[in-house]
């Protein structure tokens, strides 16, 4: 089968598309045909290797977002048959290697693709969709009336956090820049602030909850939106120095966050997608060939939405 992997951490270059043998599922997995597969910012910073290369070694074949057909079940697996359309984020942070025509997974890391859901539309939802609906309902446990602000609303994980929270009852404030408004509006923001035009800790005050995807500074200051005991989950907590202390200094409180496989949240979402209250926009597909594009375009920040590669027919 081809896989694009990489024999050293690096820029695109690294990623090579080469030949390799067609895995073997162990007891309790299945092999997967890959039709698409998600491209996320950790991909990108993962090639690079500076992200969770603790747990990952070379050569390595990127990805973690798979969508596509399961064509052989290993013992003892009961929620799949061959022929069943499968998508998930299996084994994250450890290797998936989604970016090839054949994956293996847990069956228990997968989810049946909805009817009337695309490959694509499938590809793009796991990651961004489970750090969403974890960040949301089962760390921040947001529900009816609840003040939540999203950052980078426009994004992968942002424009899913905003309906996420909308569909549990939230008031939702989105940042976004001015291009981008109307696509978070669209997504049931009641407010969008322009962060290239305000300071949104001037602009936003007395939030419960802050879904915080960006570290550094700017994590440090989204703090101060907080009202007295609210909470902000980061997901580049580890690139926010000082978090936990500053929150303390603040009367708030902050955490660190990073997204595991989920069966159960993945059918959350698919049953949001179903009552027409959740929807994945696909900026662009690449084709697998194309990988190394498609990590400059994720890489540049300013998508709308998730970027997928197409990796092969369902068939």
């Amino acid at each position: 089968m081809r896989a694009v992997r990489q024999h050293q951490w690096g820029g695109t270059e690294t990623l090579e598309l080469v030949d390799v043998p067609v895995p073997k599922p162990a007891p309790t997995e299945v092999l997967v045909k890959v039709v698409a597969a998600g491209v996320n910012p950790v991909d990108v910073y993962t090639r690079m290797g500076v992200a969770y290369n603790r747990v990952l070694s070379l050569p390595f074949v990127n990805g973690w977002d798979v969508a596509g057909v399961v064509t052989a079940v290993g013992y003892g697996v009961t929620r799949f048959q061959v022929g069943d359309r499968v998508f998930g984020m299996p084994w994250f942070p450890r290797e998936a290697g989604a970016y090839a025509e054949y994956v293996t997974a847990p069956s228990r890391h997968l989810t049946r693709i909805p009817e009337g859901m695309s490959f694509a539309e499938a590809a793009a939802l796991p990651l961004a969709g489970l750090t969403a609906w974890q960040m949301s309902v089962d760390v921040g446990g947001i529900g009816p009336g609840h003040r939540v602000l999203v950052a980078a609303a426009a994004g992968g994980v942002g424009h899913l956090a905003v309906q996420v929270a909308k569909a549990r009852g939230a008031y939702v404030i989105g940042t976004a820049s001015p291009a981008k408004h109307e696509f978070v509006r669209s997504l049931g923001a009641d407010e969008v602030v322009d962060y290239t035009a305000v300071d949104v800790v001037e602009a936003v005050r007395d939030a419960d909850v802050v879904i915080q995807m960006f570290g550094g500074e700017a994590g440090l200051e989204a703090l101060k939106c907080l009202r007295p005991g609210g909470l902000m989950i980061s997901g580049q907590g580890a690139w926010t120095p000082g978090m936990s202390e500053r929150a303390a200094e603040l009367g708030v409180h902050a955490t660190d966050f990073l997204v595991e496989p989920d069966a159960y949240g993945l059918e959350a979402l698919v049953e949001l997608y179903r009552e027409r209250r959740l929807a994945v926009h696909v900026e662009r597909e690449f084709m697998l060939t194309d990988a190394a594009a498609a990590h400059d375009l994720v890489a540049k920040g300013r998508t709308m939405g998730k970027v997928v590669l197409n990796v092969g027919d369902p068939e």
